[in-house]
């Protein structure tokens, strides 16, 4: 009876311990969100600027755009631990779709880190190869239009949205083990449900050419929206069930 009691306490413990860490997560998803619009994470042209003008760009705001995609990375990784704290809170309801989404987690949370990582790390070496000369001016002057961040088929936007789909399969295997307990819940499980969904039907579309390059952006990012209600609705739900344990011993 005691020992039921010491797990029943450990567990309300630990789900009070979440609901502040997912909390937090969704805290810093929206300041790094507003933190987002202060740094560029590429030329102002974007996909239709040519290497030449983004290697200018590249050398002369080096410096935000390395803070630009620091933010990205802190923003990424607060947005798979939101993720993370979702799954947990339905460990007891379907302890097996935890599991399966918290490893899409996981391989997503790698997928986006691999470009992110790249962006602080390889661009800006390449960027001064290339502008020094020299015998590894060939190599970077080859290598830096394949780490492209704008262009949707380029090798570091494709890590970027294999990070979605991994992301987007969490979704599906999540929207029905969310508790909907009230309002904000329900919004909770119905947006994981739009993202979920509507991503692998964009994923179709594109599979099935239906739609082209030039829209994949929209299409896509479309198809995110719901994330926006989903950390909305999770804050509400998060503030709620993060208060203290009753201090009070069960008689």
């Amino acid at each position: 009876m005691q020992s039921n009691r010491s797990n029943a306490m450990t567990d309300e413990s630990f789900d009070r311990s979440l609901n502040q860490f997912g909390f937090a997560t969704v805290i810093l998803c929206i300041l790094t969100g507003f933190a987002a619009a202060l740094f560029p994470l590429d030329a102002p042209a974007g996909a239709n600027a040519t290497d030449t003008e983004r290697l200018a760009w590249l050398a002369e705001n080096m410096g935000s755009f390395v803070a630009g995609w620091v933010n990205q990375i802190v923003a990424m990784l607060s947005l798979s631990g939101f993720f993370l704290a979702i799954a947990l809170r339905a460990r007891h309801v379907a302890p097996l779709r935890v599991i399966l989404a918290v490893g899409a987690v996981a391989m997503a949370t790698m997928a986006f880190a691999i470009p992110k990582f790249m962006a602080v790390w390889t661009i800006p070496m390449l960027t001064e190869a290339s502008l020094a000369g020299g015998s590894g001016s060939a190599m970077a002057e080859t290598l830096l239009p394949l780490l492209n961040v704008s262009i949707p088929f380029s090798l570091y936007t494709s890590f970027d949205y294999l990070g979605f789909w991994l992301y987007a399969i969490f979704a599906v295997l999540m929207m029905g083990a969310v508790d909907r307990v009230d309002k904000p819940s329900t919004i909770a499980a119905v947006s994981l449900g739009l993202f979920g969904l509507g991503f692998h039907v964009a994923l179709i579309l594109l599979l099935t050419r239906v739609i082209g390059a030039p829209n994949i952006e929209l299409v896509f990012g479309i198809t995110v929206i719901p994330l926006l209600c989903l950390l909305i609705a999770m804050l509400i739900t998060f503030q709620r069930d993060r208060a203290p344990l009753n201090n009070s011993m069960p008689r």
